[in-house]
């Protein structure tokens, strides 16, 4: 990569886990730790003085816990979440809160923590299948079937989906992996990929957050 790299601050409570994320962003190219720390206070006080691109913040910390420094650090930041709750509600409070991804501790590996760094610098969205699940989840919770069926017949239609898309996309929001949705439409990831760039292409969106996001009916 070319220019300045992307500054991350790294933000848990726990230091094993602060010392394996910073580990796993080490040998990204274009990326670089510029700090940590322990709680959402020193957070906000780390990223006003330093000004990082992204911030990869844990919920549950002392003092100040993740969701009670949002606000100040999404103004500062692009906020990447990484923590072990899975709660409808908290991803939700968090996405309307100013964070542009979400991961669970345990469903992300190496590659995808770098990937959904680069696309938050980027300005895009990023949930890990198992947020996309949950949000998905919430979605429908709130919303008819039938509702919910209408407004996705409209976006098929506004969009010119084509129905083998439309499969990718339903089986996108339960937050399947590529090779899952590969598996359950018995085609090749290799198919499954390209589908997904033809969507994106069509909704208009970046990745998988923000499709999902536009199909459950949330953008």
């Amino acid at each position: 990569m070319t220019g300045d790299p992307i500054g991350v601050l790294v933000v848990d409570d726990n230091p094993i886990v602060r010392a394996a994320l910073r580990g796993y962003l080490d040998g990204v190219d274009g990326v670089r730790v510029v700090a940590e720390a322990a709680d959402g206070r020193e957070a906000v006080a780390q990223a006003r003085a330093l000004r990082p691109q992204v911030t990869l913040l844990d919920h549950r910390m002392p003092v100040a816990d993740g969701l009670s420094a949002l606000s100040e650090l999404s103004r500062l930041s692009d906020v990447l979440v990484i923590t072990s709750d899975a709660g409808p509600d908290l991803i939700g409070r968090m996405l309307r809160g100013g964070a542009r991804g979400y991961l669970v501790h345990g469903a992300f590996d190496p590659d995808e923590l770098r990937r959904a760094v680069l696309a938050v610098a980027a300005g895009h969205g990023w949930l890990s299948p198992v947020a996309a699940a949950v949000a998905t989840a919430a979605v429908r919770a709130h919303a008819s079937r039938q509702d919910l069926a209408e407004r996705q017949e409209e976006t098929l239609a506004r969009f010119r989906l084509t129905r083998r898309e439309r499969d990718v996309l339903d089986l996108l929001a339960e937050g399947l992996s590529n090779a899952a949705i590969a598996h359950r439409l018995l085609l090749t990831e290799k198919t499954v990929k390209n589908h997904l760039q033809h969507v994106f292409a069509k909704l208009g969106v970046h990745g998988r957050m923000e499709a999902v996001l536009l199909w459950t009916g949330r953008r």
